[in-house]
């Protein structure tokens, strides 16, 4: 069902579901089959296999493996919820709700959960809230193992970003979780040191806090702290989203699912931060470039800059209609014919950014993302029909501050980059709004994972990284403090060090009580 539909399916059940303890779960909503136009790069069973020369058939396999493992995890906990609603009041409840815990999820729940169900019924919010925490740590633990398979298969790595001229890669793509795959899935890149997240409702990043982080980077590469970075650029990419088969509703939320005003602000950011640094330190701006997803399909669109480096929202390379014109050519055929539209491209723009005469790594590397998202195309082609059949949002839980490496996976959770929720309100407010329709209605939880890394090079740096997270969620308790004083809402905190082993580490214990109970 569209999210219209969907939203009124979710409130006729808010209407009839129990009171909050006892209340049954209810499976997520799910889409109704519904037309939606043709895949435009190909459509399977038309006469053509959908089969593209170009595309990495082993890590397709391998990428979806991860995607049923990862996916599997969160999606064993509502139906381990659902068994538990209909046993609450066994007699050896506690035993059975343990050994399924143990089973399915890798976790047991806190006793307190527990043992008066009988009486006052299962706090379903509380558990899901847990047992959310206790999948996305065991995620995180088991990252390496489950990544393993395709981290080193991806075609762009660090060394290719540099073969291209780039020594820090700073994305900021809009904080809809449609787009948590965008790194290994869409643009098959590895994440790295020198590969930076920080997602945006409707990728309307901190210009602010870019010029500093681009200083900062700047200053590592002139001391010699980023070996190999002399001579090469910090590239900073925007990244909006569209959905191909329902744009009225299932676009940005930020902007009203507005193509047009997504596209024309991320501009607008990425035009802001070139003059800002021009206008700091002089004519020394970084490169920048706009790309455009189409979560229906996971999609490319390439903006690149043209020799001013002005970005143009009508102007742009389409990884759909590429796809489309090189199926059934031979590889070197298919390689040819992108580099000579990457080229033609080029000239139709009059040139590209570059920081010295006759530099064409921008244009590189969008040849090189343009031929890794072939794969991303033909694995929604493949393994989702064509078009994912959730095209809006189900995403399982709310990231604040900043993003988790070891977990990119399409709608898995939604990320709002921040120090302070005062700056990143109109982000908070976003996600909140989306986990309304899909747990809040339901009587389930908002949970809110505020994670912050830190560096431990820096004396005192991780204590302060856990103080600022204690700080985020205390202001997100008030700021929501009507879910909050009913128990809905459940917040942890967890720290990474930037630099060490530590990652997404847990600094508090369950809030398995809040201020509603």
């Amino acid at each position: 069902m569209d999210t219209r539909k969907r939203q009124l399916a979710l409130q006729r059940s808010a209407r009839a579901h129990l009171p909050r303890h006892g209340m049954a779960v209810g499976a997520r909503p799910t889409l109704e089959a519904r037309t939606a136009p043709p895949n435009p790069a190909c459509v399977p069973g038309a006469g053509q296999p959908c089969r593209h020369p170009l595309v990495d058939a082993a890590l397709n396999a391998a990428l979806l493996a991860y995607e049923q493992t990862v996916r599997g995890r969160f999606e064993a906990i509502e139906d381990v919820l659902r068994s538990l609603s209909a046993r609450q009041h066994d007699r050896d409840f506690v035993e059975q709700a343990q050994a399924l815990a143990r089973q399915r999820l890798d976790t047991e729940w806190p006793l307190s959960l527990l043992e008066h169900a009988w009486v006052a019924g299962v706090d379903m919010a509380a558990l899901q809230a847990h047992a959310l925490f206790a999948t996305i740590e065991r995620c995180v633990r088991l990252a390496d193992q489950d990544r393993a398979p395709w981290m080193g298969r991806l075609p762009v790595q660090a060394q290719a970003l540099r073969a291209c001229g780039i020594h820090t890669l700073d994305v900021s793509p809009c904080a809809d979780g449609r787009l948590q795959g965008l790194l290994p899935f869409v643009l098959r890149t590895a994440p790295s040191e020198a590969v930076a997240v920080k997602a945006y409702a409707g990728a309307l990043f901190d210009v602010e806090l870019d010029v500093a982080e681009w200083t900062q980077r700047e200053l590592e590469r002139l001391s010699g702290a980023l070996p190999g970075a002399e001579g090469a650029d910090y590239l900073k990419v925007a990244v909006y989203h569209f959905s191909s088969s329902h744009p009225q509703h299932e676009g940005c939320a930020a902007h009203g699912s507005h193509d047009a005003r997504a596209v024309a602000a991320a501009i607008e950011r990425l035009h802001a931060l070139r003059e800002a640094v021009d206008n700091t330190y002089g004519d020394a701006a970084p490169l920048v470039m706009l790309l455009g997803v189409d979560t229906d399909l996971d999609a490319l669109r390439v903006h690149l800059p043209d020799a001013r480096g002005r970005l143009h929202a009508d102007r742009f390379l389409d990884a759909a209609t590429l796809y489309r014109e090189t199926l059934g050519m031979s590889a070197d055929a298919a390689h040819r014919h992108i580099e000579a539209a990457v080229a033609a491209h080029v000239q139709d723009l009059g040139g590209v950014l570059t920081r010295q005469p006759g530099e064409d790594g921008l244009a590189r590397l969008a040849q090189r993302w343009i031929t890794a998202n072939l794969s991303q195309i033909e694995y929604v082609i493949q393994h989702h029909a064509g078009r994912y059949a959730v095209i809006g949002h189900d995403e399982h839980f709310i990231c604040v501050g900043d993003a988790l490496p070891s977990l990119q996976l399409r709608n898995q959770y939604y990320h709002a980059h921040l120090d302070t929720v005062e700056e990143g309100a109109a982000d908070l407010d976003v996600g909140v709004k989306i986990f309304t329709a899909l747990n809040l209605r339901r009587g389930l939880a908002l949970p809110v994972l505020v994670h912050f890394t830190y560096s431990s090079r820096v004396p005192g740096s991780r204590q302060r990284a856990i103080e600022r997270g204690h700080r985020v969620v205390a202001a997100i308790r008030a700021r929501y403090a009507h879910w909050d004083e009913r128990g809905r809402l459940h917040a942890r905190v967890a720290v990474s060090d930037r630099y060490g082993r530590e990652r997404v580490a847990f600094v508090d214990e369950a809030v398995v009580a809040p201020a509603g109970h």
